[in-house]
């Protein structure tokens, strides 16, 4: 089965990013996550978008 949702840890690694920038990310509405119970959440289409996003800005920038 397909994963689905990621941890910050994952993403962070991913991103090859700290854990604190993924919150930083999460918190500024970069990157789309939620919570279950305590626990966030982030959809691997939300690291996707984002992803995408970066690679546009970047495309628009050279």
């Amino acid at each position: 089965m397909e994963r689905v949702l990621l941890t910050a840890e994952e993403v962070a690694e991913a991103l090859h990013i700290g854990r604190c920038t993924v919150y930083d990310l999460i918190r500024t509405g970069q990157l789309r996550s939620f919570k279950i119970g305590k626990l966030r959440r982030i959809p691997v289409d939300a690291l996707h978008e984002y992803a995408r996003r970066m690679l546009d800005e970047e495309g628009d920038v050279a």
